[in-house]
């Protein structure tokens, strides 16, 4: 079994080891990965900023790692703050197409992939929003959506929600179900 640091915990570090030379790398989830062309976007994102670099993406977890100096970033922030000016950077970037918080804590083993067949989503942006419908609701901790599949997939946490609520919010904003 892989043990992952938490975000908090990976932050705290990061901001203790900003005096290195070399910046130091946190890894985050990001919102928005909901098909892997995405990445290029993603990439095109983070070249406006300098400051912090991208340096690994992982699609199939929707996390990246990315690195910068801390202290000069986001001077004098807590481990929770950093995540959040992240995320409101990243938002304000990409148009409030992506964004990043913490990565999962649930482990890999208790999430259930769902499929839900999808009708409509013929372009990115119908993508995007069929995905934003889904990844928002609690208990999904990775959602994908594809309009070449016409398939919309969820990783959630069975404790907290299942297929029959993703369906009833898809069809409550107007998706179409195979």
């Amino acid at each position: 079994m892989r043990l992952r640091m938490t975000t908090a915990c990976s932050i705290a570090l990061l901001l203790a080891s900003s005096a290195e030379a070399e910046p130091a790398k946190v890894t985050v989830r990001v919102t928005g990965m909901f098909s892997p062309d995405r990445e290029k976007d993603l990439r095109e994102v983070f070249a406006e900023w300098p400051e912090v670099k991208l340096a690994s993406v992982d699609f199939d977890s929707a996390e990246v790692i990315l690195a910068f100096d801390a202290d000069k970033l986001f001077p004098k922030a807590k481990p929770a703050e950093v995540i959040a000016r992240l995320d409101e950077r990243v938002r304000n970037l990409s148009n409030h197409t992506f964004g990043v918080k913490a990565v999962s804590t649930v482990p890999k083993e208790k999430l259930k992939r769902i499929e839900i067949p999808v009708a409509g989503l013929d372009c990115k942006a119908c993508c995007l929003a069929a995905y934003e419908i889904v990844a928002k609701l609690d208990g999904v901790e990775q959602a994908t959506a594809s309009f070449k599949a016409g398939l919309i997939t969820a990783l959630i946490d069975a404790d907290k929600t299942d297929k029959a609520k993703l369906e009833a919010a898809l069809k409550q904003r107007g998706v179409t179900l195979k």
